[in-house]
């Protein structure tokens, strides 16, 4: 399997970035950490190999960069507003730095990107891909958290607002709506172990798109299924297998 490490100077955050690549060819996807995680999180905790077959096919081709949940969302010590303001710098990084970069690397300039994560990186897949429809055709979120205020505490921000799935999606009206119907949004939950919260708002989540008509599939696993790399690292070889197998 090819494998690249990369570090470069993101002007939207202000500092280096880290990212790992695997694979020579096929759908690009980008995959989130889990909350507070790093670059290296997908590999470490055996996601790569559970996909490696569609990798060395060249059906599949990851870009893991690094998160910035501890400057930002998953930061108490400062007001919602700031998280907000932060987690914009890292948005920015991914729309304006990475994307780029991953369509000169697939040599293609209009590409569509797939995103992936679990527990805050499915938030973050689901977020991106709801914003930026024309970029992100498809998400797979596995055990995410999508109400934002769960976490931030309730806030009157915009910054919160416009990240906040559960805040803006029951907004969405008109071409705003028609824009976002654009993307296939996965969303999978067990109810074991830990799923609890995860459960009640991906649920909630899944009725929402449902009712402004956004495609996508809601998949619940058993009692059985914890939040943990175990099933996520299942999740993520059934799907992808299934939608590029």
């Amino acid at each position: 399997m090819h494998r690249r490490y990369e570090r470069f100077y993101s002007p939207a955050v202000g500092r280096d970035m880290e990212i790992l690549t695997y694979g020579h060819y096929g759908t690009p996807m980008i995959a989130f950490p889990s909350g507070g995680g790093r670059f290296h999180d997908f590999e470490d905790n055996g996601m790569i190999g559970s996909v490696i077959h569609l990798i060395n096919e060249g059906k599949l081709k990851i870009y893991c960069p690094d998160g910035l949940d501890n400057e930002s969302w998953l930061r108490g010590d400062i007001e919602a507003h700031w998280r907000g303001v932060r987690h914009n710098a890292y948005q920015d990084f991914v729309v304006k730095d990475l994307v780029p970069a991953i369509r000169m690397d697939c040599k293609s300039s209009d590409i569509r990107i797939a995103v992936t994560g679990c527990s805050l990186g499915a938030y973050h897949a689901a977020n991106f891909a709801l914003k930026y429809p024309e970029l992100f055709h498809y998400s797979l979120c596995m055990s995410g958290r999508y109400d934002l205020e769960k976490i931030t505490g309730i806030s009157g921000s915009e910054e919160v607002y416009f990240n906040n799935p559960m805040a803006y999606v029951p907004n969405l009206h008109g071409s705003d709506l028609e824009r976002t119907r654009q993307t296939h949004v996965v969303l999978v939950c067990g109810q074991g172990a830990f799923e609890e919260k995860c459960l009640e708002e991906t649920n909630r989540l899944a009725d929402l798109l449902a009712q402004k008509g956004i495609s996508l599939e809601r998949d619940i696993w058993g009692h059985d299924v914890e939040h943990h790399w175990h099933w996520w690292r299942k999740q993520f070889a059934h799907h992808l297998g299934k939608t590029l197998g």
